[in-house]
């Protein structure tokens, strides 16, 4: 539930909305998300979190990122660490909880009510102490994927969960395919 006239910050766990939304078969159009939760609360920040490989010529992120910034998001950043694991395959660690939570209990005392889009349980001890200090705390998430992707602990501490799926028709846009690549000639049909 949201008040018009309630102070709204909304915090983005990037690659954990982008997880979630996939899973359902859907893309965020974060210029719709951005004005959905403007027309419910009078939306003080709008935090997005992502690590990103610096080291690469080019990020397929950071178009995103830099549109982000640009169009009223506070994008959090941090370069994302690279390592091989035990079995010798490359992986990429870029956790941004901390930063998260640091911006939200920086911000609590100015808001009235935080939204935070993400399933991950670590953030249960976050809401624990937003609420304590007066603020409401949502969560955007699924549990309409296999397997949920919403810890059930986070769901049931929040003052309100929603559900992601139900987001789609406000927020979202299809997955883009990747388009086919013409090979060979145009089919000449005049003949």
């Amino acid at each position: 539930m949201f008040y018009r006239d309630e102070r709204l910050a909304l915090f983005i766990d990037g690659s954990n909305l982008y997880a979630a939304a996939k899973s359902l078969g859907f893309d965020i159009d974060y210029k719709l998300l951005r004005q959905e939760f403007m027309r419910r609360g009078k939306m003080l920040r709008a935090f997005y979190y992502t690590a990103l490989l610096e080291n690469d010529e080019y990020s397929p992120i950071r178009p995103l990122v830099d549109w982000l910034n640009y169009n009223g998001f506070t994008m959090v950043t941090k370069p994302a660490k690279e390592y091989t694991d035990s079995m010798g395959r490359r992986k990429v660690k870029g956790n941004m909880d901390i930063e998260l939570a640091v911006n939200a209990m920086e911000l609590a005392p100015h808001v009235d009510h935080v939204v935070i889009f993400s399933g991950d349980g670590d953030f249960r001890p976050l809401i624990e102490s937003l609420q304590r200090q007066g603020v409401r705390v949502s969560v955007v998430s699924t549990i309409r994927s296999q397997p949920p992707m919403i810890a059930d602990e986070l769901r049931r501490q929040a003052d309100n969960f929603i559900e992601l799926d139900e987001l789609r028709d406000v927020v979202g846009r299809p997955t883009r395919e990747p388009r086919p690549e013409f090979v060979g000639e145009v089919a000449d049909d005049s003949e």
